[in-house]
């Protein structure tokens, strides 16, 4: 894409983000593809709009995404003309207001993660702050306050267009069900600037904890504050609620939110172990999940090859391991990896249906004829025969390797 026609340098990068980054189409059933044949042809007049300050962006399209632990999350996708646009702004944006932010917003920031957050909460537990003040904020992206929102920018930016933009993105309305409906408060997560006012939003938060000297590690709205005593962190939260909803606007949800010790809470999908120098372990939640899903991938009943259901697992798993394997538990993964193996062994031996077929393939994976033929000749289920002996012999760790199956492990040297 070369021409005068064309957007060039931030934009341009803005651009080949949005077409990077992929995603569904928005209302006007644009995809990213179509993109930069649309500019071609619009961008003198889109160019024009921006600079004159008469730019009209275009309803969200709702999607609904179920949710780990339940329930659904309300996203609201902008076209893909307004996330280039977006994604324009957000750069120019985060650019001078980064580096205002709080040492303890991990969330959203360039050069920074949410392993970075966790381990910062380590830090605190370890230097004797064994007390968490969890707060939930209930809806937080669908409930920011535009008026508050747009005074904390307009503190920020002081050219009149980039403030009537922003505003037209917060009030450009949803489309649901076939109908427009206003947006009148909230930052529709979805688009690329979002993140970025959320950050904006809590920043006053953050300002206040510092102020009062406390320890905390915040990720977008997921924020834990660490304190010495239970007391102290009570008092924290019935201030912090009357902050986040008085001031802020915001809304705590009371049933998520507790003071607790560490290791009964969760924060980004790790917990902590209660010794004098906490390690890092997955949320029995997170846990759970995980073996939900393998559950399904390794469905005995799934009709595909064993080589098929490997390599699907596997692209799972490695993505899995690249966040998990942050934990120091290693002895967890070890666990995982022997039932994941197990789970394998069980589907091969469904569809080894007939004694024949097994002692047939027992012996292609390396058994004797008198271990071979004992094993096929159970009347056992598949559950059991995994755990055999036998199966182990002639489907071991080294097999699952030459199948490309990941094994987990921690990634820290724990």
């Amino acid at each position: 894409m070369d021409g005068e026609n064309l957007p060039a340098g931030n934009l341009w990068q803005a651009l080949k983000r949005v077409k990077g980054n992929g995603g569904s189409p928005g209302i006007d059933g644009r995809t990213v593809d179509d993109l930069p044949g649309y500019l071609k042809q619009h961008w003198l007049e889109i160019r024009e709009q921006l600079l004159s300050g008469t730019y009209q962006p275009q309803p969200v399209r709702r999607v609904e995404i179920p949710k780990p632990d339940g329930g659904v999350r309300k996203l609201g996708v902008p076209t893909v003309l307004d996330r280039m646009i977006q994604q324009a702004v957000m750069q120019v944006l985060q650019s001078s207001w980064d580096n205002t932010f709080s040492e303890s917003n991990y969330g959203f920031r360039p050069g920074r993660s949410a392993h970075q957050a966790v381990a910062r909460a380590q830090q605190h537990i370890a230097a004797g702050y064994r007390w968490v003040v969890d707060l939930d904020l209930e809806k937080f992206f669908d409930r920011v306050n535009h008026d508050r929102l747009m005074g904390q920018i307009a503190g920020r930016v002081h050219d009149k267009r980039l403030l009537r933009l922003i505003r037209s993105w917060l009030k450009a309305g949803m489309l649901e069900n076939g109908l427009v409906g206003p947006t009148d408060e909230g930052t529709p997560q979805g688009g690329p600037l979002s993140p970025l006012l959320s950050n904006l939003v809590l920043d006053e938060l953050d300002r206040e904890l510092e102020r009062r000297g406390h320890r905390f590690a915040r990720y977008a709205d997921d924020c834990n504050i660490y304190v010495r005593s239970r007391r102290a962190g009570q008092r924290l939260m019935g201030g912090l609620t009357r902050l986040l909803e008085g001031k802020l606007k915001l809304k705590v949800n009371r049933e998520k939110s507790a003071v607790a010790r560490p290791w009964e809470r969760k924060f980004l999908g790790f917990s902590f172990t209660n010794g004098r120098q906490p390690k890092r372990r997955i949320a029995p939640k997170a846990k759970s999940r995980f073996e939900a899903r393998v559950r399904i991938l390794t469905r005995r009943t799934r009709g595909i090859s064993i080589e098929t259901m490997v390599r699907e697992l596997g692209r799972y798993l490695q993505g899995w391991q690249g966040y998990f394997g942050f934990c120091q538990t290693p002895t967890v993964l070890d666990r995982f990896n022997k039932w994941i193996r197990r789970r394998i062994r069980s589907a091969a031996c469904k569809q080894w249906r007939t004694g024949k077929t097994r002692y047939a393939r027992l012996r292609e994976l390396g058994l004797s004829h008198d271990l071979a033929a004992r094993t096929a000749g159970h009347q056992w289920g598949p559950w059991r025969l995994s755990r055999t002996e036998a199966l182990s012999y002639a489907m071991p760790a080294a097999y699952f390797d030459r199948l490309g199956l990941p094994s987990l492990r921690c990634t820290t040297g724990a």
